[in-house]
């Protein structure tokens, strides 16, 4: 977690850490262009005037300044609705979960093996164990196995939610009456924590969020046990 100090969070699995080196790659892009435009600012003042008056015209040079910012949108494009496909795109994943937000909690359901929903509410802070995570832990926590495509279909009953995995950069608005989806993969087994990133009233800081991935024995076993 050491460059999460300064900057974003480390990301926990292979499209977190896409999004983080393409916002860098960002970062670096807009940087290079501000440069360009200072130092280009620079050398006009520096030569008393802001017009060129010995070019006449350069087919080269109107081919350089199209090609460039084609390249430019090209490379910002490109590997944004790679990324997007990625998480959104899917339709079918190995498991399929419906996430229901309400005030101030989460529901989830499932049917893929057996029938069966549960509420997460946030823990409170006297039945807290040495070690957890203040605000973060919940009673009833999201399972899921690793290494295997999830599916998570959220909704809201009430007003605007939004459930949100920042290591794992994901952020999805709970809509009342529409059902938006996303794709939830993990390489390995961990515990990852968020929130509800709308404002959604007076408790909206007390719906965290935790998904706990682990084998699919141990899933298995957590089901039907």
């Amino acid at each position: 977690m050491f460059f999460s100090r300064f900057g974003l969070m480390d990301g926990s699995n292979m499209v977190a850490n896409c999004m983080l080196l393409f916002h860098d790659y960002c970062l670096v892009l807009m940087a290079t262009i501000l440069t360009y435009v200072i130092f280009m600012f620079f050398i006009c003042y520096k030569s008393r005037g802001f017009s060129v008056t010995t070019l006449q015209g350069s087919n080269f040079l109107e081919m350089v300044w199209t090609i460039i910012p084609m390249f430019f949108l090209l490379s910002l494009g490109l590997p944004s609705f790679m990324m997007m496909y990625y998480l959104e795109g899917e339709s079918k994943g190995d498991l399929t979960y419906k996430v229901i937000g309400h005030q101030w909690y989460w529901s989830y359901e499932n049917n893929d093996f057996i029938d069966y929903s549960f509420d997460s509410y946030m823990l409170p802070l006297e039945e807290m164990n040495v070690g957890d995570n203040r605000l973060l832990e919940v009673d009833n926590g999201l399972t899921l196995p690793y290494g295997s495509l999830n599916r998570m279909v959220i909704t809201s009953t009430d007003v605007l939610h939004a459930w949100a995995l920042p290591s794992m950069c994901l952020k999805v608005d709970a809509v009342p009456g529409r059902l938006n989806t996303l794709s939830l993969f993990s390489l390995s087994p961990g515990t990852f924590y968020g929130q509800c990133s709308e404002i959604c009233g007076i408790n909206h800081s007390f719906m965290p969020i935790k998904v706990e991935f682990i084998g699919w024995n141990d899933f298995l076993k957590s089901l039907f046990n």
